[in-house]
């Protein structure tokens, strides 16, 4: 199937990434800390700090919080995709093959207005008291039960559109 294809057969598509600008100030906060400890200790060799760490561990700071740190939220992102036959969605890198519910198994899905911090203790992948969470920023998801009764939450920036889409894939199925 070309790439062509596959668009083609996509009835919704929706990316969202971790821009808030809390968390892209946060990571970058940590990023320049780690690279300046660096250049100080490393390169310019001057003890950082009162207390200075190994410099084996100055590598190590940088390595985590100011390359892989930064990285991992750049790619970070929750993906979603109505198809022909299925809801699927993938949490990128935690999911690197798609989840995919057949419509044939979905019983209600319904937009919803959350509260992430109380419901789910906060974004990401999360467990909450209404089943598993998929979300990124914001407040608004579809909350989708299966027929065996199990319900999940994705996020969504524009899940008024999701849940329609949803329910017009799982009417046709029923019909």
């Amino acid at each position: 199937m070309t790439s062509l294809d596959l668009h083609d057969s996509l009835a919704y598509h929706e990316v969202q990434q971790f821009r808030q600008i809390w968390i892209v100030l946060t990571v970058e906060f940590l990023a320049v800390l780690a690279w300046y400890s660096f250049i100080v200790q490393i390169l310019l060799d001057e003890p950082f700090g009162a207390n200075p760490a190994p410099d084996i561990l100055v590598l190590i700071i940088l390595a985590i919080f100011g390359i892989a740190f930064p990285l991992w939220f750049w790619v970070m992102s929750l993906e979603i995709q109505v198809t022909r036959t299925a809801l699927k969605f993938r949490f990128f890198p935690f999911h690197r093959s798609w989840r995919e519910i057949p419509f044939d198994s979905i019983a209600h899905v319904k937009a919803v207005v959350y509260r992430p911090l109380w419901e789910y203790g906060g974004w990401g992948i999360r467990c909450g008291t209404k089943g598993m969470a998929y979300n990124v920023s914001g407040d608004w998801g579809v909350r989708v039960t299966l027929k065996n009764g199990k319900s999940f939450l994705l996020g969504s920036l524009r899940a008024e559109e999701l849940e329609l889409v949803l329910q017009s894939k799982i009417h046709q199925r029923e019909i």
